[in-house]
């Protein structure tokens, strides 16, 4: 027969500690996923860094075609 103090076998002590790292386990994996450093703040910030690269490469092709087209203009000017 089972002592008062065992559960299913195993004694009280080790039925605590092995709750306490469970629940502790269950802490940083939800950290890990839903914290400040977290793996959907990483996805996120990889999806901002594409967008921000695709706007700046947008930028830049803008900037080209409005330095072309004031150069074009600056040597009109000075013809006349």
């Amino acid at each position: 027969m089972p002592k008062a103090k065992e559960i299913a076998g195993l004694s009280l002590k080790t039925l605590i500690v092995t709750t306490i790292g469970i629940l502790l386990f269950g802490i940083y994996v939800g950290v890990l996923i839903y914290g400040e450093n977290s793996l959907t703040v990483l996805s996120k910030l990889k999806d901002k860094k594409h967008n921000l690269i695709y706007e700046a490469r947008r930028l830049n092709k803008e900037n080209q075609l409005l330095q072309k087209e004031f150069f074009e203009l600056k040597q009109l000017e000075s013809k006349e």
